[in-house]
């Protein structure tokens, strides 16, 4: 069994592995406003990408995706308006979600959700 803390930063690297082999630059890792964060902050084209990375181990009782709740999903989408108006950026931004599960140490599926959510508007 790998410790919560070890899973979370495991999968992180492992999600911007695959992003960084699909193709996807990678600007920002753990990105934090306000003690909220953003786990992957990457660009596809024109379009910012938003990645919420959700790990587990094999004995879970839900997909790690469905995790991902309204409140992480408001905490999300102000974590990005920030990031966005910082940095002066306006492009498109999509959010997704990489879900990681481990059977082991070593073995793991990995499914990434393009667009998983539509921002709620205020």
């Amino acid at each position: 069994m790998i410790p919560p803390d070890e899973l979370g930063i495991k999968g992180e690297k492992i999600a911007v592995g695959y992003l960084k082999k699909e193709g996807y630059q990678i600007l920002e890792c753990n990105w934090r406003y306000d003690h909220k964060e953003i786990d992957i902050i990457a660009q596809q084209g024109n379009e910012i990408v938003i990645v919420e990375v959700k790990t587990r181990e094999g004995d879970y009782f839900e997909e790690p995706w469905e995790a991902v709740s309204t409140r992480k999903i408001r905490n999300l989408v102000e974590v990005a308006d920030a990031w966005l108006n910082l940095r002066k950026i306006d492009l498109e931004t999509r959010f997704d979600v990489v879900s990681i599960i481990f059977s082991d140490d070593v073995n793991y599926e990995l499914t990434h959700f393009p667009g998983a959510f539509i921002p709620p508007v205020n």
